[in-house]
């Protein structure tokens, strides 16, 4: 199994710790955020790793020379999902994608690995814990998800937080038939709505993850969920950060 990692944006909210280097190396308890997951994938024996970059990817290319690099040239005026595809070539196998400026913990691996979905999202159940401090993240910009019978059923940022069952982590495990679902889906959509508006995108390219797999679920694919009581962090504004030097390590 492979990881994809995502980190082509540069993270503005994330200012001035992003000025000139990309989101995933701001240092949480002395760390990067990008080898805190590494960690925690190696941990599981995921040490196949391509980074999808875009803003500052040289910095990532000389202190990891080991990834496969995919290189979102276009990152200014698309988002993650278009990001995400830049690495369709390598879906040929099991892989794990994932958000570069999260924090998680082998434990959010290894229950993703053991889902027998062919897609299965990393979901937060405590989530709402975080959110007592972030006040300049609130819970109203969560994915957010919605569950059934081991299934999600929906994925959207307008939940409302107390008919939400968790938050979804940025992290997420595809089989072979998993990978191929979302290919064909997102190509369906691209030809579709490139240009024009996606779901809650004013167009296709500025297009979250999330609004695809909404669009997949509507048509019918099937999505597990790997619950974690925590054991995660998301780093998105410059409070999280701090947030993050406070609470991590005893996460």
């Amino acid at each position: 199994m492979r990881a994809i990692i995502i980190g082509a944006g540069r993270g503005r909210r994330l200012m001035p710790t992003t000025a000139d280097t990309p989101k995933c190396f701001a240092e949480v308890c002395a760390r990067r955020l990008l080898d805190w997951g590494l960690e925690a994938l190696a941990a599981n024996g995921i040490q196949d790793i391509c980074f999808i970059g875009g803003y500052q990817i040289d910095k990532v290319r000389t202190a990891y020379p080991h990834f496969a690099f995919r290189h979102n040239q276009t990152w200014e005026t698309n988002n993650i999902l278009v990001s995400l595809l830049h690495a369709e070539d390598l879906m040929d196998e099991p892989f794990i994608c994932a958000y570069s400026d999260i924090l998680f913990t082998a434990g959010v691996i290894k229950r993703l690995q053991t889902s027998a979905a062919d897609i299965s999202l990393s979901v937060d159940t405590n989530w709402l814990e975080r959110y007592q401090h972030r006040t300049q993240h609130p819970p109203d910009d969560a994915e957010k998800v919605t569950v059934q019978n081991g299934c999600v059923t929906r994925i959207h940022r307008a939940i409302e937080p107390r008919e939400a069952y968790g938050e979804y982590t940025g992290i997420a495990k595809f089989s072979v038939v998993g990978g191929n679902l979302l290919k064909e889906h997102y190509h369906r959509a691209r030809k579709l709505y490139a240009g024009r508006p996606f779901r809650e995108a004013a167009v296709f390219e500025k297009a979250y993850l999330i609004h695809l797999f909404q669009d997949m679920i509507e048509a019918g694919v099937r999505m597990g969920h790997a619950d974690t009581p925590g054991e995660y962090m998301e780093v998105d504004t410059q409070q999280d950060f701090e947030l993050a030097q406070q609470f991590w390590r005893s996460a």
